[in-house]
Protein backbone atom coordinates (compact mmCIF):
# COMPACT_ATOMS: atom_id res chain seq x y z
CA UNK A 1 0.00 0.00 0.00
CA UNK A 2 1.57 3.60 -1.27
CA UNK A 3 -0.45 5.25 1.08
CA UNK A 4 1.48 8.58 0.04
CA UNK A 5 0.50 8.14 -3.11
CA UNK A 6 -2.14 9.82 -3.30
CA UNK A 7 -2.71 11.75 -6.23
CA UNK A 8 -5.39 13.96 -6.55
CA UNK A 9 -8.21 12.37 -4.97
CA UNK A 10 -10.20 15.28 -5.70
CA UNK A 11 -10.72 14.86 -9.77
CA UNK A 12 -10.11 10.88 -10.26
CA UNK A 13 -11.73 10.57 -13.69
CA UNK A 14 -8.62 12.20 -15.33
CA UNK A 15 -5.32 10.58 -14.88
CA UNK A 16 -2.74 12.72 -13.15
CA UNK A 17 -4.81 15.85 -12.73
CA UNK A 18 -3.67 18.11 -10.04
CA UNK A 19 -4.75 21.82 -8.36
CA UNK A 20 -0.97 22.51 -8.04
CA UNK A 21 0.30 26.04 -8.60
CA UNK A 22 2.79 26.62 -11.27
CA UNK A 23 4.20 28.65 -8.55
CA UNK A 24 4.86 25.63 -5.86
CA UNK A 25 7.48 23.77 -5.31
CA UNK A 26 7.69 20.38 -7.41
CA UNK A 27 5.85 17.72 -5.42
CA UNK A 28 7.70 14.97 -3.72
CA UNK A 29 5.84 11.45 -3.28
CA UNK A 30 7.57 9.26 -0.49
CA UNK A 31 5.57 6.34 -2.23
CA UNK A 32 7.60 7.22 -5.42
CA UNK A 33 11.17 7.35 -3.28
CA UNK A 34 10.56 3.76 -1.35
CA UNK A 35 9.07 1.88 -4.26
CA UNK A 36 11.23 2.91 -6.96
CA UNK A 37 13.98 0.40 -5.71
CA UNK A 38 12.15 -2.34 -6.05
CA UNK A 39 10.74 -1.63 -9.54
CA UNK A 40 13.57 -0.85 -11.17
CA UNK A 41 15.01 -4.60 -10.08
CA UNK A 42 11.75 -6.10 -12.03
CA UNK A 43 12.33 -3.56 -14.78
CA UNK A 44 15.80 -4.18 -15.56
CA UNK A 45 14.56 -8.04 -16.12
CA UNK A 46 11.11 -7.11 -17.86
CA UNK A 47 12.36 -4.70 -20.19
CA UNK A 48 16.57 -5.78 -21.36
CA UNK A 49 15.60 -6.68 -24.70
CA UNK A 50 13.24 -3.20 -24.84
CA UNK A 51 14.24 0.09 -26.52
CA UNK A 52 11.01 2.84 -25.89
CA UNK A 53 8.67 2.86 -23.05
CA UNK A 54 5.93 5.03 -23.04
CA UNK A 55 4.92 5.76 -18.84
CA UNK A 56 1.46 6.66 -18.47
CA UNK A 57 0.19 9.26 -15.12
CA UNK A 58 4.53 10.01 -14.63
CA UNK A 59 2.58 12.02 -11.97
CA UNK A 60 4.77 13.87 -10.04
CA UNK A 61 8.35 12.72 -12.69
CA UNK A 62 10.54 10.94 -9.74
CA UNK A 63 10.17 7.64 -10.92
CA UNK A 64 11.38 8.72 -14.39
CA UNK A 65 14.42 10.30 -13.25
CA UNK A 66 15.19 7.68 -11.23
CA UNK A 67 14.31 4.75 -13.92
CA UNK A 68 16.33 6.50 -17.16
CA UNK A 69 19.58 6.79 -16.34
CA UNK A 70 19.27 2.59 -14.63
CA UNK A 71 17.97 2.06 -18.61
CA UNK A 72 20.14 4.06 -20.75
CA UNK A 73 19.37 1.71 -23.32
CA UNK A 74 15.65 2.41 -23.49
CA UNK A 75 13.89 6.05 -24.44
CA UNK A 76 11.83 6.68 -21.42
CA UNK A 77 8.93 9.19 -22.64
CA UNK A 78 6.96 10.39 -19.53
CA UNK A 79 2.96 12.09 -20.22
CA UNK A 80 -0.01 12.91 -17.44
CA UNK A 81 -2.42 15.37 -18.13
CA UNK A 82 -0.95 18.67 -19.10
CA UNK A 83 -1.17 20.04 -15.53
CA UNK A 84 0.78 17.69 -14.08
CA UNK A 85 3.30 18.81 -16.78
CA UNK A 86 5.12 21.84 -14.76
CA UNK A 87 6.00 18.75 -12.07
CA UNK A 88 7.68 16.52 -14.62
CA UNK A 89 9.30 19.05 -16.08
CA UNK A 90 10.85 20.68 -12.69
CA UNK A 91 12.35 17.16 -11.89
CA UNK A 92 13.64 16.46 -15.34
CA UNK A 93 15.51 19.82 -15.25
CA UNK A 94 17.29 18.97 -11.85
CA UNK A 95 17.95 15.54 -13.05
CA UNK A 96 18.87 15.34 -17.00
CA UNK A 97 18.67 11.89 -19.01
CA UNK A 98 19.68 11.79 -22.73
CA UNK A 99 17.02 9.24 -22.62
CA UNK A 100 14.47 10.91 -20.69
CA UNK A 101 11.43 12.65 -22.66
CA UNK A 102 8.62 15.63 -21.45
CA UNK A 103 5.85 15.05 -20.57
CA UNK A 104 3.52 14.62 -23.60
CA UNK A 105 0.03 15.64 -23.01
CA UNK A 106 -2.23 12.51 -21.67
CA UNK A 107 -5.89 12.26 -21.28
CA UNK A 108 -6.97 9.15 -21.02
CA UNK A 109 -10.90 9.49 -21.59
CA UNK A 110 -9.97 11.63 -24.96
CA UNK A 111 -6.54 10.55 -26.38
CA UNK A 112 -5.51 7.64 -28.14
CA UNK A 113 -1.69 6.51 -27.00
CA UNK A 114 0.91 8.81 -28.98
CA UNK A 115 3.98 7.09 -31.19
CA UNK A 116 7.68 6.85 -29.84
CA UNK A 117 8.78 10.52 -30.81
CA UNK A 118 12.43 8.84 -31.46
CA UNK A 119 11.55 6.10 -34.02
CA UNK A 120 8.22 7.01 -34.79
CA UNK A 121 6.81 3.82 -34.29
CA UNK A 122 4.41 2.58 -31.43
CA UNK A 123 6.19 1.72 -28.18
CA UNK A 124 7.01 -1.46 -27.41
CA UNK A 125 6.19 -1.04 -23.96
CA UNK A 126 4.03 0.55 -21.25
CA UNK A 127 4.34 1.25 -17.87
CA UNK A 128 1.84 3.10 -15.35
CA UNK A 129 2.26 2.98 -11.24
CA UNK A 130 -0.45 3.70 -8.93
CA UNK A 131 -3.08 4.67 -11.06
CA UNK A 132 -5.52 1.98 -11.23
CA UNK A 133 -6.47 2.49 -8.18
CA UNK A 134 -6.66 6.15 -8.52
CA UNK A 135 -8.63 6.86 -11.81
CA UNK A 136 -12.69 5.31 -12.36
CA UNK A 137 -12.93 2.06 -13.91
CA UNK A 138 -13.88 3.83 -17.15
CA UNK A 139 -10.53 5.22 -17.21
CA UNK A 140 -8.97 1.85 -16.58
CA UNK A 141 -10.81 0.53 -19.75
CA UNK A 142 -9.89 2.99 -21.99
CA UNK A 143 -6.34 2.58 -20.64
CA UNK A 144 -6.41 -1.09 -21.55
CA UNK A 145 -8.28 -0.36 -24.79
CA UNK A 146 -5.44 1.75 -26.22
CA UNK A 147 -2.75 0.19 -24.92
CA UNK A 148 -3.99 -3.10 -26.41
CA UNK A 149 -4.39 -1.27 -29.52
CA UNK A 150 -1.42 0.70 -29.69
CA UNK A 151 1.44 -2.08 -28.86
CA UNK A 152 2.87 -4.80 -31.29
CA UNK A 153 3.08 -8.20 -31.12
CA UNK A 154 4.94 -9.39 -27.75
CA UNK A 155 4.95 -5.81 -26.34
CA UNK A 156 4.69 -5.28 -22.58
CA UNK A 157 2.40 -3.63 -20.55
CA UNK A 158 4.05 -3.22 -16.87
CA UNK A 159 1.60 -2.00 -14.31
CA UNK A 160 2.50 -1.51 -10.06
CA UNK A 161 0.13 -1.02 -7.53
CA UNK A 162 -1.94 -2.81 -4.84
CA UNK A 163 -4.56 -5.32 -6.26
CA UNK A 164 -7.01 -7.49 -4.25
CA UNK A 165 -7.57 -11.31 -5.01
CA UNK A 166 -9.93 -13.88 -4.84
CA UNK A 167 -12.51 -10.85 -3.90
CA UNK A 168 -9.86 -10.09 -0.60
CA UNK A 169 -7.72 -7.37 0.70
CA UNK A 170 -4.43 -8.91 0.46
CA UNK A 171 -3.33 -7.31 3.77
CA UNK A 172 -5.32 -5.01 6.47
CA UNK A 173 -3.80 -2.08 4.67
CA UNK A 174 -4.99 -2.30 2.00
CA UNK A 175 -8.09 -2.71 3.50
CA UNK A 176 -7.54 0.68 5.14
CA UNK A 177 -5.96 2.33 2.06
CA UNK A 178 -9.58 1.74 0.14
CA UNK A 179 -11.61 2.84 2.54
CA UNK A 180 -9.53 6.54 2.00
CA UNK A 181 -9.91 5.95 -1.46
CA UNK A 182 -13.43 5.89 -1.48
CA UNK A 183 -14.53 7.96 0.94
CA UNK A 184 -12.39 10.77 -0.97
CA UNK A 185 -13.93 9.50 -4.56
CA UNK A 186 -15.93 6.58 -4.74
CA UNK A 187 -15.40 6.23 -8.52
CA UNK A 188 -11.50 5.37 -6.83
CA UNK A 189 -10.66 2.27 -5.09
CA UNK A 190 -7.88 -1.02 -5.31
CA UNK A 191 -9.25 -2.96 -8.45
CA UNK A 192 -9.81 -7.07 -8.27
CA UNK A 193 -7.12 -8.27 -9.70
CA UNK A 194 -8.91 -10.99 -11.63
CA UNK A 195 -11.17 -8.46 -13.30
CA UNK A 196 -7.79 -6.49 -14.70
CA UNK A 197 -6.70 -9.91 -16.02
CA UNK A 198 -10.42 -10.08 -17.54
CA UNK A 199 -10.31 -6.76 -18.93
CA UNK A 200 -6.66 -7.21 -20.20
CA UNK A 201 -7.96 -10.36 -22.00
CA UNK A 202 -10.41 -8.40 -23.93
CA UNK A 203 -7.84 -6.23 -25.60
CA UNK A 204 -4.89 -9.28 -26.24
CA UNK A 205 -2.88 -8.85 -23.74
CA UNK A 206 -2.45 -11.82 -21.33
CA UNK A 207 -0.56 -11.70 -17.65
CA UNK A 208 3.26 -13.07 -18.07
CA UNK A 209 4.21 -12.77 -14.85
CA UNK A 210 3.29 -11.34 -11.23
CA UNK A 211 6.15 -10.03 -9.18
CA UNK A 212 5.72 -9.27 -5.47
CA UNK A 213 6.36 -5.48 -4.33
CA UNK A 214 7.12 -4.12 -0.97
CA UNK A 215 4.22 -3.04 1.16
CA UNK A 216 1.54 -5.51 -0.41
CA UNK A 217 2.27 -3.92 -3.78
CA UNK A 218 2.34 -5.91 -7.15
CA UNK A 219 3.95 -5.46 -10.40
CA UNK A 220 1.98 -7.17 -13.23
CA UNK A 221 3.29 -7.54 -16.23
CA UNK A 222 1.37 -8.13 -19.60
CA UNK A 223 2.68 -9.14 -22.97
CA UNK A 224 0.36 -8.51 -26.13
CA UNK A 225 -0.71 -11.12 -27.84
Amino acid sequence: MDKNNLRNLSNTDNLGNSDMSLSAAPPFSRACENNKHAILEVLKIELISFKHVLEIGSGTGQHSVYFAPQLPKITWQTSDLVANHWAINAWHDAHPAANLYAPLPLDLAVDPLPISLSSNRPYDAVFTANTLHIIAWSLVEKLFESVGNALPIDGKLLIYGPFNESGHYTSEGNHRFDDMLRQQNPSSGIRHKEDVIELADQHHLVLFATHAMPASNQLLIFKKR
